[in-house]
């Protein structure tokens, strides 16, 4: 048996467990640049506001009815997603993470005759030392588990938990689930569905394989097996390599100040460096960006750099020098800021750079450094050791 963990509503949860006062509240989170909303709370979705909605296009909606808005802080998320799935690795060893807010975890030769019950301890425990609260959906293979997960999260959300053991388990969730939100089926096989008279999964199931194969061909087939409950995809405990990793957020208000940019910036590629490190890879492409709130009728300036290094590194040291000299080149006084980012690209295994030429850095010392600084990150919490400019306030 395999089950999907997904928290409920993420990024309202994650503002949640800080502020206690919006509770009960309407929330949305908006993208990067404070456009669309991309993320809304159960009392938000019950006033009709969707998905995708532009922000300045609702704002006396939400002004009139209450609506509690943030901007997008992908730091806090990516932090506390971290502490989700190391408390669930803890309970259940067989793990792969499928997103930031979704794990799969492999409950065969789990010592539980009770499923159910262990599921219920994992959200309780995840609750109890989060702050976040997750649905969980137990099935014989990966899709049903997503079947079974958001069928727990729509029509038993005061349990949270629903478990496909049998046919009849099976029939109720898999009649309750539209085509279009089947894992892995987009708009285009859905609308061909629908015109075959495929509404639902269950449905689905009943469709004879040959036809699947000529119109979805091989992956449609597997994801029928998986409906049907037969397992064709296994836990995947470790996540592919990285080929780009991007850190950018909107500021909370608007800035001018370059020590409060310089700053953040260096915050941006101290994640970046974590992430390759913990990849175990090294880059040498870094692209510096900065743009104005294009939004306000004021000034607009956007710009970026694209630096290459003469040798792929992981160190937080020489990664936050090109970003800042970037940086430096790109800015210009006079301007609100809204948002900053790093992204990095060129991406290759630790283990197999080249070094230029005329390198002359010390980086053994860099690695023992790095090594060093992100175990007591680990150990006593983000951001305890830090290079000294991402300054020494809170973000």
């Amino acid at each position: 048996m395999f089950a999907l963990i997904d928290c409920n509503n993420f990024y309202v949860s994650c503002k949640r467990t800080f502020n206690a006062k919006i509770e009960k509240k309407p929330v949305v989170v908006l993208s990067n640049n404070d456009g669309c909303v991309i993320a809304l709370s159960n009392e938000a979705k019950a006033l009709d506001i969707k998905m995708g909605a532009l922000a300045f296009e609702k704002e006396e909606f939400f002004a009139k009815n209450n609506v509690e808005v943030f901007s997008s802080n992908y730091a806090l998320y990516g932090d506390i997603s971290n502490r989700v799935m190391a408390t669930i690795a803890e309970m259940a060893p067989g793990m792969e993470v499928y997103s930031i807010d979704e794990a799969f975890i492999d409950f065969h030769n789990m010592p539980y005759e009770n499923l159910e019950e262990l599921a219920q301890k994992i959200r309780a425990t995840v609750k109890q030392y989060t702050g976040i609260p997750v649905s969980i959906g137990i099935a014989p293979t990966k899709t049903l588990a997503k079947v079974a997960n958001r069928y727990a999260k729509k029509y038993r959300s005061a349990i949270g938990i629903y478990q496909i053991d049998s046919d009849t388990d099976a029939e109720i969730a898999l009649v309750n689930t539209p085509v279009e939100d089947i894992w892995g089926i987009g708009y285009r096989y859905a609308k061909m569905l629908n015109e075959n008279g495929i509404f639902n999964a269950l449905q689905l199931t009943h469709a004879k394989e040959e036809w699947i194969r000529q119109k979805m061909h091989v992956v449609g087939v597997r994801m029928l097996r998986e409906l049907q409950g037969e397992m064709c995809y296994s836990l995947k405990n470790e996540p592919a390599p990285k080929k780009g990793i991007c850190v950018s957020r909107s500021f909370g208000r608007t800035t001018k100040d370059v020590k409060v940019i310089t700053e953040t910036v260096a915050t941006f590629v101290a994640r970046v460096g974590e992430k390759l490190r913990k990849q175990k890879s090294c880059a040498h492409i870094i692209h510096v960006f900065l743009y104005t709130n294009p939004h306000k009728d004021e000034p607009q300036y956007f710009n970026s750099k694209v630096l290459q290094l003469p040798t792929s590194t992981n160190s937080t040291f020489e990664i936050i020098r090109y970003a800042l000299r970037g940086l430096e080149l790109i800015f210009k006084t006079g301007y609100n800021y809204k948002k900053a980012g790093v992204m990095i690209s060129g991406i290759v295994p630790e283990n197999q750079v080249q070094i230029s030429l005329f390198d002359a850095r010390k980086r053994e010392l860099d690695a023992k450094a790095m090594k060093a600084m992100d175990s007591l990150n680990r150990t006593m919490g983000r951001d305890t050791v830090k290079v000294a400019t991402q300054g020494f306030g809170l973000e």
